[in-house]
Order: C-alpha cells, then sequence, then structure tokens
C-alpha cells in the first residue's frame, strides 16, 4: 500500500512538472467540480474505451463538449493524460479534433474535447442494427470526402507540424464525424512525438489495435516502426470503410472465414463484379476503385513500399489510371490472423 501511494504520488508530481514545463498551453485547466457541473454529474454517456469513458457535457457558453474521463487504473503513470494533452494541444488542422480543456486533479483526469453530433465513424460502418442517428448507410461519396479527409489529417501529424506526431491507433472508431459529417482524428494516447529528422523510431512492446497493427510493430524482421506504420492502419481502415456491413454483398457460406483484402484483391485480378452496394452513377465507381486501390497500397507489408499520406492525397484526388494495382501482401489472406 505503501508503494502504491509513493507510486501516485510520483505520477502526480511527473504530470504537474509536465503540465509546468511543457511551454503556453492554449487550453483551459478545469477543477474537478467544474468538470461534474459540465456533465451534470456524468449523467450522458457518449461511449466508451480501453482508457476511460466518454460523456456529453456543456460548457458555461452553451457549447456542447465531450469529456474523456480517464481510468486510473489504466493509466496509472499518466501517459496516456500527458500524451493527449501534449499531441492534440499544438495542433490546429480541421481533420484533427480540438482539445479544449482538462482536468487534472489528484486521481481525477479528464479531457474536454469539442462535440461531434455524429459520433465515432464505426458505428456507420459496423453497426448491424439502425438507430434514428444512424438511420441509413453512408453513401459513397460521403465514405470518399471521409477517407481524404482523415489522410490529410494524418499527412498533417506526419509533415504539418513542428514536430513529427506518430498516432498508432487509427482505426474507425477514433474517428469521429460532425454535423457535416467532417471527420476528425481523436484519441492521441498511444501517440509518439518524435522530430522531423526521425525516420524511425524505437518502442517498447506493440501498440494499437489487433486488426490495424502494421506488422512491423509486432516484428522488426518486416521493417522499422516509422509513419509508415499509421499508413498501414490507414489502409485497413478504408477497407473496413468499403467492406463494412452495410456496403458490400459477399456470396459466401461462411463469411466470417473471409479476410476481406484477400477477397477485394482476387476479384481485382479477375476483374469481376465487387458486389458493393448502392453504387448509383460512374462517379461513385470511380471513387471507390480509388479508395480500394489507395487501401491496398497502403497495407503493403514492406513499410518502404507504401505510399506516404501525401502520395494518398494525390492517389485520391488524381486519375485513376495513373493508379496502378498493387502487388498482393503475401499476408493478405485468412492466416494474417496469426500474426
Amino acid at each position: 500500500m505503501k508503494f502504491l501511494w509513493k507510486k501516485k504520488s510520483q505520477t502526480h508530481k511527473n504530470v504537474e512538472a509536465f503540465l509546468k514545463n511543457y511551454g503556453p498551453l492554449q487550453v483551459r485547466r478545469y477543477s474537478y467540480l467544474e468538470v461534474k457541473k459540465m456533465t451534470n454529474s456524468f449523467i450522458e454517456k457518449l461511449g466508451q474505451g480501453g482508457f476511460g469513458v466518454v460523456f456529453k457535457g456543456k460548457l458555461e457558453n452553451g457549447s456542447l463538449v465531450a469529456v474523456k474521463v480517464l481510468n486510473e487504473s489504466k493509466d496509472d503513470d499518466g501517459e496516456e493524460f500527458m500524451n493527449e494533452v501534449a499531441t492534440i494541444s499544438k495542433t490546429s488542422h480541421v481533420n484533427i479534433v480540438s482539445l479544449l480543456g482538462f482536468c487534472f486533479e489528484g486521481p481525477n483526469r479528464a479531457l474536454i474535447y469539442e462535440f461531434m453530433p455524429n459520433g465515432s465513424l464505426e458505428k456507420f460502418i459496423f453497426d448491424q442494427k439502425p438507430t434514428e442517428e444512424n438511420s441509413s448507410p453512408l453513401g459513397w461519396e460521403t465514405l470518399y470526402q471521409i477517407s481524404l479527409g482523415i489522410a490529410r489529417g494524418l499527412e498533417y501529424l506526419h509533415r504539418g507540424c513542428n514536430t513529427r506526431i506518430l498516432h498508432f491507433d487509427i482505426k474507425p472508431h477514433n474517428i469521429l464525424l460532425d454535423a457535416n459529417f467532417v471527420p476528425k482524428i481523436t484519441d492521441f494516447g498511444l501517440a509518439k512525438i518524435c522530430t522531423r529528422k526521425e525516420s524511425l523510431i524505437s518502442m517498447m512492446g506493440p501498440r494499437g489495435t489487433a486488426g490495424y497493427i502494421a506488422p512491423e510493430i509486432f516484428s522488426r524482421s518486416f521493417g522499422g516502426v516509422s509513419h509508415k506504420s499509421d499508413v498501414y492502419s490507414y489502409g485497413m481502415m478504408v477497407l473496413d470503410m468499403i467492406g463494412g456491413k452495410n456496403n458490400v454483398n459477399i456470396k459466401s457460406e461462411n463469411t466470417s472465414d473471409i479476410y476481406f483484402p484477400h477477397w477485394i484483391y482476387k476479384r481485382l485480378e479477375l476483374d469481376e463484379e465487387l458486389g458493393l452496394e448502392r453504387i448509383m452513377n460512374e462517379e461513385d465507381s470511380v471513387k471507390v476503385k480509388k479508395m480500394i486501390m489507395v487501401g491496398l497500397w497502403c497495407i503493403q507489408i514492406v513499410p518502404s513500399e507504401r505510399p506516404s499520406m501525401n502520395e494518398v492525397i494525390e492517389m485520391l484526388e488524381g486519375i485513376l489510371t495513373f493508379t496502378p494495382i498493387p502487388p498482393r501482401p503475401f499476408l493478405s489472406s485468412p492466416d494474417h490472423s496469426k500474426l
């Protein structure tokens, strides 16, 4: 018990030192009482992740906010808290969620973000039961614009900041959508900050979410860990957007055994119909094919063979005939799950 108290005391000192020395933060520090008041005693839950619970709140000026209350047991060394404050407070981009404030008071830690009315992307591509907020799937034009917006946000993190920020947890759950379905990258708890000159970074153990983690994070035999690891996660997410429950009609007796990138690559090779739903015109078809090409290039096993996020943007905005079909990744099979 004495050791635990000392550890908590040291964590508190470390975080307070970080807040003092990090530089002038552009966000306000709130007391726990103020956080409790703005959430009406945490009455309306918006979602829950590995590191905490998100509640709906309202500031004194009437602005709606999302309040992420961190789980102390999962963030006992304060790393999640410091990562989010350090990364987001220094960013300003239309496709990065805005941090409006924070609370650090004893064991109570919270992050106050701008409120995103449409919630996270994953409910639109994975949820099988429609709700009042999600009564219909997104159209291909909207999905294309979302994929392009996320690419721009990642390109900003990788090249547009004074320091390079690697996210390491890009997935549909960490993409929020505003009232106009403009995507914003959120949840920087696993992020790493490095200099613009650093091409590779060292890392203690894997970080990220199964299904989106780049192979080199599991084993350095595939290559070094870098911004290209985010590119892989982005590619898997784009393929998820295409192969979501609402979008694809896979005629198979056992669809749970199908690894979607393998399935879609086989059809590209054979020039078969993709079986995608709601493609209304040639423009939809072109945008979907661009997303597919980008997704498959991004999940190349060797990091150097993946495009940069700037090249991803050029591929999405460019002419499809200049985007060749990528080589088949040798892990793109159902056995990929054994990684």
